[in-house]
C-alpha cells in the first residue's frame, strides 16, 4: 500500500522547517539583527521546506507533481495560519498571503521535479 503523498510531504517539510528555524534562531541569538527584519528569511525557510516536501510528495504520487506539491503548499499554509491563529490570535495578513504564494509555488515546483526523479 502506498503511503499518502500529502502526509509524506508534510513530514519532510516539517522536518526541514524545524531545522531551518533552529539555524535562524541560532543566527539571531549570535547577532544583533532585529526580529522584524527576518520576513524574507522566514519565507526562504518555508520555501525550501516546501520544495523538499514537494519533491517527496511528487515522488510518492508518481504523477501530477504540480498538483500534489501545490496542494501540499496550500495545506502547509493553512496549518501555519491555524497555529498562528490559535497561539497568537493572528488573523489573515499580507505576510500570510506571501507565505501561501511561496509555499504553493515552491511545493508545485518540487512536486514536478519529484515526479521526474527515479526511485
Amino acid at each position: 500500500m502506498k503511503s499518502s503523498p500529502l502526509f509524506s510531504g508534510l513530514m519532510y517539510a516539517g522536518l526541514f522547517m524545524l531545522v531551518g528555524t533552529l539555524l535562524a534562531s541560532l543566527i539571531m541569538l549570535g547577532t544583533n539583527v532585529p526580529e522584524s527584519s527576518w520576513l524574507s528569511s522566514a519565507l526562504f525557510i518555508h520555501g525550501v521546506a516546501m520544495f523538499i516536501g514537494g519533491i517527496s510528495s511528487g515522488k510518492r504520487g508518481g504523477s501530477k507533481g504540480w498538483y500534489h506539491g501545490g496542494l501540499l503548499g496550500i495545506v502547509y499554509a493553512v496549518i501555519v495560519w491555524i497555529i498562528g491563529f490559535l497561539a497568537y490570535d493572528a488573523g489573515l495578513t499580507k505576510e500570510l498571503m506571501y507565505l501561501t504564494g511561496v509555499a504553493f509555488a515552491a511545493g508545485a515546483l518540487g512536486g514536478m521535479i519529484g515526479v521526474n526523479m527515479k526511485k
